[in-house]
Protein backbone atom coordinates (compact mmCIF):
# COMPACT_ATOMS: atom_id res chain seq x y z
CA UNK A 1 0.00 0.00 0.00
CA UNK A 2 1.39 3.41 -0.97
CA UNK A 3 1.82 6.06 1.74
CA UNK A 4 0.68 9.65 1.00
CA UNK A 5 3.67 11.94 0.60
CA UNK A 6 3.98 14.95 2.87
CA UNK A 7 4.24 18.47 1.36
CA UNK A 8 7.94 18.52 2.36
CA UNK A 9 8.57 15.25 0.54
CA UNK A 10 6.72 16.52 -2.54
CA UNK A 11 8.75 19.74 -2.43
CA UNK A 12 12.04 17.85 -2.20
CA UNK A 13 11.06 15.68 -5.17
CA UNK A 14 10.05 18.71 -7.21
CA UNK A 15 13.32 20.56 -6.55
CA UNK A 16 15.38 17.47 -7.35
CA UNK A 17 13.39 16.85 -10.52
CA UNK A 18 13.76 20.46 -11.63
CA UNK A 19 17.53 20.30 -11.20
CA UNK A 20 17.72 17.13 -13.29
CA UNK A 21 15.51 18.61 -16.00
CA UNK A 22 17.65 21.71 -16.32
CA UNK A 23 20.86 19.71 -16.32
CA UNK A 24 19.53 17.46 -19.07
CA UNK A 25 18.16 20.26 -21.26
CA UNK A 26 19.42 19.62 -24.82
CA UNK A 27 20.54 22.33 -27.26
CA UNK A 28 17.73 24.64 -28.38
CA UNK A 29 17.74 23.36 -31.93
CA UNK A 30 17.09 19.80 -30.65
CA UNK A 31 13.98 20.76 -28.65
CA UNK A 32 10.55 20.64 -30.25
CA UNK A 33 8.69 23.90 -29.92
CA UNK A 34 10.00 27.13 -28.38
CA UNK A 35 12.95 26.79 -26.03
CA UNK A 36 15.57 29.12 -24.51
CA UNK A 37 19.11 28.92 -25.80
CA UNK A 38 21.03 26.83 -23.21
CA UNK A 39 24.08 29.00 -23.97
CA UNK A 40 22.21 32.00 -22.55
CA UNK A 41 23.30 32.06 -18.87
CA UNK A 42 20.65 34.59 -17.83
CA UNK A 43 17.88 32.47 -19.33
CA UNK A 44 19.19 29.39 -17.52
CA UNK A 45 19.42 31.27 -14.21
CA UNK A 46 15.89 32.64 -14.64
CA UNK A 47 14.51 29.16 -15.37
CA UNK A 48 16.23 27.79 -12.27
CA UNK A 49 14.81 30.66 -10.21
CA UNK A 50 11.27 30.09 -11.50
CA UNK A 51 11.41 26.39 -10.66
CA UNK A 52 13.03 26.92 -7.25
CA UNK A 53 10.43 29.53 -6.25
CA UNK A 54 7.39 27.59 -7.48
CA UNK A 55 8.46 24.13 -6.27
CA UNK A 56 6.55 24.66 -3.01
CA UNK A 57 3.33 24.91 -5.02
CA UNK A 58 3.35 21.20 -5.71
CA UNK A 59 1.27 21.48 -2.53
CA UNK A 60 -1.97 22.99 -3.87
CA UNK A 61 -2.84 24.33 -0.41
CA UNK A 62 0.34 26.41 -0.38
CA UNK A 63 -0.69 28.06 -3.65
CA UNK A 64 -4.08 28.97 -2.18
CA UNK A 65 -2.40 30.28 0.97
CA UNK A 66 -0.11 32.51 -1.10
CA UNK A 67 -2.98 34.11 -3.01
CA UNK A 68 -3.33 31.95 -6.15
CA UNK A 69 -7.08 31.71 -6.76
CA UNK A 70 -8.81 29.20 -9.10
CA UNK A 71 -9.98 31.19 -12.11
CA UNK A 72 -11.48 30.72 -15.56
CA UNK A 73 -12.43 27.49 -17.29
CA UNK A 74 -11.51 24.27 -15.57
CA UNK A 75 -10.16 22.71 -18.74
CA UNK A 76 -9.28 24.61 -21.91
CA UNK A 77 -9.03 22.61 -25.14
CA UNK A 78 -7.18 23.73 -28.26
CA UNK A 79 -9.99 24.34 -30.81
CA UNK A 80 -7.59 24.11 -33.77
CA UNK A 81 -5.68 20.98 -32.84
CA UNK A 82 -4.73 18.63 -30.07
CA UNK A 83 -3.76 19.57 -26.57
CA UNK A 84 -5.13 21.16 -23.46
CA UNK A 85 -4.04 23.10 -20.40
CA UNK A 86 -4.90 22.65 -16.78
CA UNK A 87 -6.82 24.50 -14.12
CA UNK A 88 -5.69 28.14 -13.73
CA UNK A 89 -4.87 29.53 -10.29
CA UNK A 90 -4.22 33.28 -10.71
CA UNK A 91 -2.50 35.75 -8.38
CA UNK A 92 -3.82 39.17 -9.38
CA UNK A 93 -0.95 41.07 -7.71
CA UNK A 94 1.47 39.32 -10.09
CA UNK A 95 -0.42 40.42 -13.21
CA UNK A 96 2.04 41.97 -15.69
CA UNK A 97 5.07 40.40 -14.02
CA UNK A 98 8.10 39.37 -16.08
CA UNK A 99 9.92 38.35 -12.92
CA UNK A 100 10.74 34.61 -12.91
CA UNK A 101 10.02 34.58 -9.18
CA UNK A 102 6.53 36.10 -9.60
CA UNK A 103 4.43 34.09 -12.08
CA UNK A 104 0.88 35.30 -12.67
CA UNK A 105 -0.66 31.84 -12.73
CA UNK A 106 -0.09 28.23 -11.75
CA UNK A 107 -1.79 25.57 -13.85
CA UNK A 108 -2.91 22.40 -12.11
CA UNK A 109 -4.24 19.10 -13.41
CA UNK A 110 -7.96 18.92 -14.05
CA UNK A 111 -8.15 15.61 -12.18
CA UNK A 112 -7.37 15.15 -8.52
CA UNK A 113 -5.39 12.30 -7.04
CA UNK A 114 -6.92 9.86 -4.57
CA UNK A 115 -5.99 12.20 -1.74
CA UNK A 116 -7.99 15.07 -3.27
CA UNK A 117 -5.00 17.07 -4.52
CA UNK A 118 -4.47 18.59 -7.93
CA UNK A 119 -1.01 18.22 -9.48
CA UNK A 120 1.03 21.27 -10.46
CA UNK A 121 1.86 21.20 -14.17
CA UNK A 122 2.68 24.65 -15.51
CA UNK A 123 3.85 28.11 -14.50
CA UNK A 124 2.53 31.07 -16.51
CA UNK A 125 3.22 34.79 -16.83
CA UNK A 126 0.53 37.16 -18.19
CA UNK A 127 0.74 40.80 -19.24
CA UNK A 128 -2.02 43.10 -20.52
CA UNK A 129 -1.78 44.38 -24.10
CA UNK A 130 -1.10 48.08 -23.61
CA UNK A 131 -3.39 49.46 -26.34
CA UNK A 132 -5.89 46.54 -26.29
CA UNK A 133 -5.48 46.27 -30.06
CA UNK A 134 -4.88 42.71 -31.27
CA UNK A 135 -3.25 44.02 -34.46
CA UNK A 136 -0.31 45.72 -32.71
CA UNK A 137 2.57 43.93 -30.96
CA UNK A 138 5.07 46.67 -30.10
CA UNK A 139 4.74 45.97 -26.36
CA UNK A 140 5.26 42.18 -26.52
CA UNK A 141 7.17 41.07 -23.38
CA UNK A 142 10.00 38.52 -23.36
CA UNK A 143 11.36 36.13 -20.75
CA UNK A 144 14.06 33.46 -20.90
CA UNK A 145 14.98 34.96 -24.27
CA UNK A 146 11.54 34.01 -25.65
CA UNK A 147 8.67 36.26 -26.82
CA UNK A 148 5.30 35.97 -25.11
CA UNK A 149 2.39 34.58 -27.14
CA UNK A 150 -0.38 36.95 -28.20
CA UNK A 151 -1.90 39.41 -27.98
CA UNK A 152 -5.14 37.51 -27.50
CA UNK A 153 -8.61 38.12 -26.02
CA UNK A 154 -9.25 37.49 -22.36
CA UNK A 155 -10.39 34.00 -21.39
CA UNK A 156 -12.92 34.95 -18.72
CA UNK A 157 -15.05 37.95 -17.76
CA UNK A 158 -12.97 41.01 -16.96
CA UNK A 159 -9.71 39.59 -18.33
CA UNK A 160 -8.10 42.07 -20.76
CA UNK A 161 -6.48 41.35 -24.10
CA UNK A 162 -3.07 40.11 -23.14
CA UNK A 163 0.17 38.26 -23.81
CA UNK A 164 1.28 35.12 -21.95
CA UNK A 165 4.12 32.65 -21.64
CA UNK A 166 3.86 29.08 -20.28
CA UNK A 167 6.60 26.97 -18.77
CA UNK A 168 5.74 23.29 -18.33
CA UNK A 169 8.06 22.84 -15.39
CA UNK A 170 6.20 20.04 -13.63
CA UNK A 171 4.66 18.02 -16.45
CA UNK A 172 6.33 16.81 -19.63
CA UNK A 173 5.03 18.50 -22.76
CA UNK A 174 5.85 16.61 -26.01
CA UNK A 175 5.50 19.88 -27.94
CA UNK A 176 8.16 21.62 -25.86
CA UNK A 177 8.57 23.03 -22.38
CA UNK A 178 7.38 26.50 -23.43
CA UNK A 179 4.60 25.48 -25.81
CA UNK A 180 1.20 26.74 -24.70
CA UNK A 181 -0.79 23.53 -25.41
CA UNK A 182 0.16 20.05 -24.21
CA UNK A 183 -0.79 17.41 -26.82
CA UNK A 184 -0.26 14.70 -24.22
CA UNK A 185 -3.27 15.88 -22.20
CA UNK A 186 -7.01 15.85 -22.85
CA UNK A 187 -10.02 17.38 -21.14
CA UNK A 188 -12.90 15.34 -19.75
CA UNK A 189 -15.97 15.32 -22.03
CA UNK A 190 -18.11 18.45 -21.75
CA UNK A 191 -21.54 18.14 -20.23
CA UNK A 192 -24.47 18.37 -22.64
CA UNK A 193 -25.30 21.97 -23.38
CA UNK A 194 -21.91 23.32 -22.27
CA UNK A 195 -20.98 26.55 -24.02
CA UNK A 196 -18.37 26.34 -26.76
CA UNK A 197 -15.36 28.65 -26.97
CA UNK A 198 -16.19 32.09 -28.33
CA UNK A 199 -15.08 32.86 -31.91
CA UNK A 200 -12.76 35.59 -30.60
CA UNK A 201 -11.03 33.21 -28.22
CA UNK A 202 -10.87 30.46 -30.80
CA UNK A 203 -9.33 32.74 -33.44
CA UNK A 204 -6.40 33.40 -31.12
CA UNK A 205 -6.14 29.88 -29.74
CA UNK A 206 -2.49 29.68 -30.76
CA UNK A 207 -1.73 32.17 -28.03
CA UNK A 208 -3.31 30.38 -25.13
Amino acid sequence: MSVPRSPKALLACAVAGASLLLAALPPAQAVEGPAPDPRNPQAMRDMATAIAVTAKYVDEQQALKDGYVPHGQECMTNPFGVGTMGYHYVKESNWGSTDPARPTALLYSTAKDRHGRRKLQTVEWMSADRDQDLKTTDDRPTMFGLPFDGPMPGHWAGMPKHYDLHMWAYRENPAGRFHNWNPGLSCPPKAAGAAAATPAAASHAHGH
